[in-house]
């Protein structure tokens, strides 16, 4: 019966005659498993197996006639059960039916309603020559080179490489043979800029620096520190030529004008899937209020255990050992929750969406991506298709792409409006007499 939202409780009664037939299996096979004094092996009488090994054959009937009696039972009713049930009140006499209850979650029955021309957001993304001509200069800037300035003073717009020796105002003495400070940049701290304008190479100076109060280095935050440097060489950037030879050193561009349209192709694709992702978000997020359901507490445990294991994989690459941080788990946990939730609800429509439009992940979309991870790992892609195999993970990538199938589906179907302008707040200007 029904309990509540996912929740299914189920009363199982298995006949005396199979408990009968189970336990004379049970006590065969300790039969020929034990050694008794006296007696051969599998030769002792199969009353004195019962009597000596009561508790066990007990144990050993019930750990085979539960699952068996209820698994029955859930296909009778056509339960789709999720998780392990919570078997209760198991009622066990000889002579007697065995009877228990059984506690599980079912997948939950989703009534899907409208998903063609659901509301979203949308406009096609625009490129402007500015953006081009900022892109291209972003480029111009990873390629430049520094290259040695003849001896003269520093001055702003240098990069000045120096030495560097604290002499007081820190616990811990800072030493660093070769740095490079950008001179007069937002970046440089102005002291240390103040004191290398007009210092020529091979030139000393001490000097002191006031570091921020939010300074990101807690040991030098607030602190006025001394130190002695010494200016070793001035270096400036230089920009390449903006020309042909420029495009064709970066790539398969004949002329300056196929790279201009080559980064402008790449700007809009860039926007296009970011105005995308975020039109498919708030369009899931209109099908998931739209579709009331409940959702089993299983599923919501699984997706707060995978959240939780992103943030610490997260923690772990920026140097972080999660063991170390003092964690309320039922605090963090419950955190999540409402994420998790969504989650699930949108990945449970997802299914029954594409359920309904026979979306699937082809045999040829699964094979490109296991070719592209094969490519990524630099292995054969025998050797990664047996190992994803192996692992469980051919079939989430099938998964996966079916769902991402599955939103461009909802995507293309959708109803799209552009997105709403906010306009600028403007200040009130009151008028004063006199």
């Amino acid at each position: 019966m029904l309990v509540e939202g996912c929740k299914h409780e189920i009363e199982v009664t298995v006949p005396v005659d199979e408990i009968t037939r189970e336990t004379d299996r049970v006590v065969a096979n300790i039969q020929q498993k034990v050694r008794l004094p006296g007696f051969r092996p599998g030769k002792a009488p199969a009353n004195l197996i019962r009597a000596k090994f009561a508790h066990q054959v007990r144990e050993d009937v019930l750990e085979n006639l539960l699952p068996k009696y209820f698994d029955k039972r859930v296909k009778e009713e056509e339960l789709q059960v999720v998780g392990r049930p919570n078997v209760k009140d198991v009622d066990f006499k000889e002579g007697e039916p065995l009877k228990f209850k059984a506690e599980f979650e079912v997948a939950p029955s989703i009534e899907l309603g409208e998903y063609r021309g659901v509301l979203t957001h949308y406009a096609e993304p625009e490129v402007t020559e500015a953006d081009v001509e900022k892109r291209i200069a972003d480029i111009r800037e990873q390629k430049a080179q520094f290259v040695n300035a003849e001896p003269r003073p520093a001055a702003d717009g240098d990069y000045a490489v120096v030495s560097l020796d604290s002499l007081a105002g820190v616990s811990e003495p800072i030493h660093q043979d070769e740095m490079v400070l950008h001179v007069g940049d937002p970046d440089t701290l102005p002291g240390f800029s103040d004191a290398l304008r007009g210092m020529s190479p091979e030139q000393e100076k001490e000097f002191e620096v006031t570091y921020p109060e939010d300074y990101g280095q807690e040991r030098l935050a607030g602190k006025t520190i001394q130190f002695r440097m010494q200016l070793k060489v001035i270096r400036t950037k230089e920009l390449p030529e903006l020309n042909d030879e420029f495009a064709q050193d970066l790539g398969d561009y004949p002329t300056l004008s196929d790279l201009r349209e080559a980064v402008r192709k790449s700007i809009f694709h860039e926007r296009e899937f970011a105005a995308q992702q975020k039109a498919k978000d708030e369009l899931l997020d209109g099908l998931i209020q739209a579709h009331d359901f409940p959702v089993p507490e299983t599923y919501i445990e699984r997706q707060i255990e995978a959240q939780l294991t992103n943030q610490f994989k997260d923690f772990t690459e920026r140097g972080i050992d999660p063991s170390k941080l003092k964690i309320d788990w039922a605090k963090l946990k419950e955190s999540q929750r409402p994420r998790a939730l969504h989650d699930v609800k949108g990945s449970l429509l997802i299914d029954k969406v594409a359920e309904r439009e026979a979306i699937h992940a082809s045999n040829e979309e699964v094979d490109h991506e296991v070719q592209r991870i094969a490519k990524q790992e630099r292995e054969p892609v025998a050797a990664t298709r047996k190992k994803l195999e192996k692992e469980g993970i051919l079939g989430r990538i099938a998964y996966r792409i079916r769902g991402e199938k599955t939103l461009n589906f909802l995507f293309e179907h959708a109803r799209k409006e552009p997105p709403e302008i906010v306009a600028e707040p403007t200040e009130k200007v009151e008028e004063q007499g006199s």
